[in-house]
């Protein structure tokens, strides 16, 4: 199923106009690259909003003015960056909690893991499907692996 703006997944229905369309755009990325439409949905979204609360003002009305995200990614199939994904790499460090997974420089974890293992699969997921990196630390602070995507 390929989304548009006027054909989309009942759960997207609440979103602004711009973060709309930053979810449709990453959710046929990653159906692009293998995602379960049911993975993809929710993941997308979170994504769209953490996209739409750093991005500033004219960054969000260049985005509204592209093209219309009718047509699913050639790009997705390539080991390129897509400029519609997001650039934020991301990390994995010990939490209260466990290990949190998390965009580099967001003031949250999107995820918190038992384990930290299960962490690292989740964000090297993430960052496989953005494009981007993984900095893995330890549970004392120190970076203990980095990995590009």
């Amino acid at each position: 199923m390929v989304w548009t703006m006027n054909d989309y997944p009942s759960s997207m229905k609440n979103l602004e106009k711009p973060v709309l369309k930053k979810a449709i755009d990453i959710a046929n990325s990653m159906l692009d690259d293998g995602y379960q439409e049911g993975r993809a949905i929710p993941i997308a979204i979170e994504q769209a909003k953490e996209w739409y609360n750093n991005a500033d003002k004219e960054e969000i009305r260049s985005y509204e003015k592209s093209g219309k995200p009718t047509q699913r990614s050639k790009e997705g199939k390539e080991k390129t960056n897509n400029p519609e994904r997001l650039e934020e790499g991301e990390e994995v460090y010990s939490h209260e909690e466990g290990w949190a997974v998390a965009s580099t420089g967001s003031s949250q974890a999107s995820e918190i893991f038992k384990n930290k293992e299960e962490a690292v699969k989740r964000a090297a997921e993430i960052a496989k499907n953005k494009g981007t990196s993984l900095t893995i630390y330890r549970a004392d602070g120190a970076i203990e692996d980095k990995r590009n995507y």
